[in-house]
């Protein structure tokens, strides 16, 4: 038996079934944009743990300041005895904040948590308690963030109601039929039926969503949001937890449009593989609740804080930003070339700002039927011959590129052509 297949039983008979994973085999090392195998394989990874590794797996700067964090302490409780990779991490980000004026942030371990706590915020600030989001969004698995996802399979399948007053909008969309001016109606409709602006807390929205199927919201979705927020004093909340840190070719994916939010959650690739999230706020919001109302036990731990302060010197040092540009040019113009071909799978033309690129698996050439089982079958194909992936999508017929930035030109180049021969192996 290989050392995946013995990992594999052992996972099954362990391990809950609640939890899925993409793939059957297991890692054991990985470096920059590769992983090996528990038996030796090497894959190209275009995952990036779901986001996580913008600046690579193991990159030395990150690794380096963990390892000095771990020879002075590795937990305290910053409720306890704060420590300065906190504070001076806070400061840092606050600096980068998308927003003017001042800024406070603090720290979590997850992205629910952020968000979760993002809302607790906007809730006191404005001391309301509604909170609007929009289909196709995911937001987490909590039972806050749950109900703000905009998905019931697999993520609210058999758990009983969301709490109460979580409302959702229409997410924007050719391939979904909805016009910008749909889902303004649709707005304009849930405050005259279901609930008034003045009862709702926060508007929150991802730049770029993320499970949802790599949709950017519409310029003119995020002027109105902002427009409509201003009028009736509603927060506006920026989920940057998938499109933070460089992904997008900014710092935040909210750069990419002319409106400022007031929160922002953040995680995933902020500490380079180390569990840490947070919100950044504007400061007058990020001090209106009482000391003890927001933390938790983990809460920008030391090790994580210290990966991440090396996390935001390697995106500025190796211009992270401008790569991110780099690598989605040249992936959204072999994925164009690839389109116009006969050979291969139908696909849509590739979407998304900076390296945060995808596309559809299509039922027929120039057509716009999503094909589900089509995507399963080359994220399959694909890990057969060394490349990860990951689907997405309401139908799951997505397949999403997120290659670490610090990706080499030679490595990105092997998992494109890795990918075409996927595509061209489950041709019809």
């Amino acid at each position: 038996m290989s050392r995946n297949a013995e990992l594999l039983s052992r996972r099954t008979a362990a391990v809950s079934r609640g939890v899925s994973t993409a793939t059957p085999v297991f890692a054991a090392r990985a470096e920059n944009a590769e992983i090996w195998d528990a038996d030796g394989r090497r894959y190209v990874d275009f995952a990036g743990g779901i986001a996580v590794l913008n600046v690579g797996h193991r990159h030395p700067k990150v690794i380096e300041a963990v390892r000095a964090q771990l020879d002075a302490y590795t937990h305290t409780a910053f409720q306890v005895m704060a420590y300065e990779p906190y504070i001076e991490l806070a400061e840092r980000l606050n600096a980068l904040a998308p927003f003017k004026g001042p800024a406070k942030t603090l720290f979590f371990t997850t992205g629910a948590e952020a968000v979760e706590n993002a809302v607790k915020i906007a809730r006191v600030a404005t001391g309301r308690t509604a909170v609007i989001a929009f289909t196709g969004a995911f937001h987490g698995r909590t039972m806050l963030t749950m109900g703000l996802t905009g998905k019931v399979a697999p993520y609210k399948k058999n758990f009983g109601p969301s709490p109460a007053e979580l409302y959702h909008l229409p997410f924007p969309g050719s391939r979904a039929g909805v016009s910008v001016d749909d889902t303004l109606r649709a707005l304009d409709l849930l405050f005259a039926a279901d609930v008034a602006p003045d009862r709702v807390a926060a508007i929150i929205i991802e730049p770029v969503q993320g499970e949802g199927g790599f949709n950017p919201a519409p310029v003119e979705l995020m002027t109105a949001l902002r427009r409509v927020c201003d009028e009736h004093g509603i927060l506006l909340i920026a989920d940057e937890v998938q499109t933070g840190f460089a992904r997008t070719g900014k710092m935040f994916g909210i750069e990419h449009y002319p409106v400022e939010p007031d929160l922002v959650p953040v995680a995933k690739s902020l500490a380079g593989g180390f569990p840490l999230s947070g919100v950044i706020g504007r400061a007058d919001l990020m001090d209106v609740v009482d000391p003890g109302g927001l933390g938790g036990t983990y809460g920008g731990s030391p090790v994580a804080c210290a990966a991440a302060l090396a996390v935001l010197d390697v995106i500025a040092e190796e211009g992270l930003l401008e790569r991110a540009g780099a690598i989605g040019s040249a992936m959204r113009r072999r994925l164009s070339a690839i389109a116009a071909r006969n050979d291969v799978a139908p696909i849509s033309e590739p979407r998304g700002p900076g390296a945060m690129v995808a596309f559809d698996m299509l039922k027929s050439r120039g057509g716009d039927e999503p094909d589900g089982a089509a995507a399963k079958a080359v994220v399959s194909r694909a890990l057969d011959a060394g490349l990860v992936l990951l689907s997405c999508g309401r139908y799951g017929e997505t397949i999403r590129l997120l290659v670490p930035l610090t990706v080499s030109d030679e490595v990105l180049a092997e998992g494109m052509d890795i990918l075409e021969g996927a595509l061209r192996d489950v041709a019809p």
